[in-house]
């Protein structure tokens, strides 16, 4: 999909895109037939080039294709073509804000409230927006944006009969990733977001997904969640009591006794009694509850270093703050290293080991690209992770597998040099990142397609088709 075809310019007059011909490309999309739907909204924009349906149905389509460069390009032509359609710039937003561009989002997400200030979308989004950016703000803008829309019926596009599934999320952050996990040809998704379920009756399902993932952010909807399931006859993936012991403290607490495993000691305390401590050791990490991939998250080296730390926090006064002995996971040629295992179904996935300089350890920041001896230290863990992490480690999963007793989590962990497996975090909220088409990352594929198979295989032995 070249998104270099929306920039051509066109002297046909826009009545060239008739209203069947848009309706036959979204026939095309309705049963399937995505190729062709591509081709078909190509030439529409090659009739007009500014039509608003046209460039934000091509952009959904290219989104849901996985062309997000191109799904932007088409909706920011949308929004300067068609600057007062408040769903242009809902749309817009949503693509930079899934593109970890918070506050370009939360600009378009105000331009839409200003056109329509009671627009749904809109403040859900901007709650989205601004949850991703520590403001209070977005508690107002999800009650008016989820209060009388908490369930959400998603397209079904296939042309027989569809499997019925319903969808728990909460309208704050750290759902579980699962836009993957459905084919929309397949299944006919149902979400409800737990906080603003009115506790009407539950619609048709065969299957519930529980994606409530952060138990430190969403204890409100991990409760309600649990009460629709306790509802519900229907198989469930990762029941949300479960998932309600997964929060930092908890694990810290709950897996401290695993042999092999070594656990840092984690308390949740206000600001205000973090300072005033006389007894803290240091280094020890300082973070934000429910916040993830490294955001908000603080390494305090000394003691004066620790109002600078919080101050970058964003906390104050009786905030709460998550505070974590530091665990060294650098090696013998002072690199740090963070391994990635998620259990799925019961069975083990190794999906990355990061190589990093610093102690903040993320794949998209690690020395990985620049590295082929740190990539091929990767690809022996993808390949036989038992023989790379040692026996004491493999144990030491195995009972933090069974400990969680989640259908879908992960866990992120360093090694000691004795063999220990250095516990950072365990929860149900860790995606799969498919590489980018770069072909230094072939050998990450086969990890990652096993595990994504692995979750559409749990699906349908649920459902009872597999």
């Amino acid at each position: 999909m070249d998104p270099a075809n929306l920039h051509r310019s066109s002297s046909v007059a826009a009545s060239l895109v008739t209203p069947e011909a848009l309706q036959s490309a979204r026939d095309l999309v309705e049963c399937g037939e995505y190729a062709k739907a591509q081709a078909a909204y190509l030439d529409l924009l090659a009739r007009d080039p500014t039509h608003f349906s046209v460039l934000n149905e091509f952009a959904t389509l290219a989104q849901a294709a996985g062309y997000r460069s191109a799904a932007l390009t088409a909706m920011k032509q949308a929004v300067s073509h068609h600057p007062g359609e408040p769903i242009g710039h809902v749309n817009l937003a949503n693509l930079l804000l899934e593109g970890g561009e918070a506050a370009a989002a939360k600009s378009h997400y105000a331009e839409a409230l200003r056109l329509a200030p009671e627009f749904a979308p809109a403040h859900q989004g901007m709650a989205r927006a601004l949850d991703e950016l520590g403001d209070p703000a977005a508690d107002d803008h999800r009650d008016r944006g989820f209060t009388g829309h908490a369930t959400v019926i998603r397209p079904y596009r296939g042309r027989g009969s569809p499997v019925p599934v319903l969808l728990l999320v909460s309208v704050r952050q750290g759902n579980i990733a699962t836009s993957a996990w459905f084919d929309d040809r397949v299944h006919a998704v149902t979400a409800i977001y737990a906080e603003y379920w009115d506790r009407a009756p539950l619609p048709e399902h065969r299957l519930v997904v529980n994606a409530v993932g952060d138990a430190d952010l969403s204890g409100k909807a991990l409760a309600l969640a649990a009460e629709i399931c306790a509802r519900s006859s229907a198989p469930v993936i990762n029941p949300p009591e479960r998932v309600a012991t997964t929060g930092r403290a908890d694990n810290a607490a709950r897996l401290a006794g695993i042999p092999g495993c070594r656990m840092p000691a984690v308390a949740t305390v206000s600001a205000d009694t973090l300072r005033s401590a006389t007894d803290l050791t240091f280094p020890l990490l300082v973070r934000r509850p429910g916040f993830h991939t490294g955001r908000h998250f603080q390494l305090v080296e000394t003691a004066p270093s620790l109002d600078p730390a919080l101050a970058a926090l964003g906390v104050s006064g009786a905030d709460d703050v998550l505070v974590i002995a530091y665990l060294d996971a650098r090696g013998s040629d002072g690199m740090a290293r963070k391994y990635r295992v998620m259990f799925i179904d019961g069975r083990f996935y190794p999906v990355h080991l990061a190589v990093s300089d610093d102690w903040k350890v993320h794949y998209f920041t690690a020395a990985m690209a620049d590295a082929p001896q740190f990539r091929a230290e990767e690809a022996a863990f993808l390949s036989d992770m038992p023989t790379v992490i040692g026996p004491k480690a493999m144990a030491a999963l195995a009972a933090i597998r069974n400990e969680l007793g989640l259908d879908y989590a992960g866990v992120d962990f360093g090694l000691d040099t004795d063999g220990d497996l250095l516990f950072f975090e365990a929860n149900a909220t860790m995606v799969l990142i498919p590489p980018d088409a770069d072909p230094i990352w072939n050998y990450r594929r086969p990890a990652i397609s096993a595990a994504q198979t692995a979750v559409k295989d749990m699906i349908a032995r649920r459902l009872g088709s597999r």
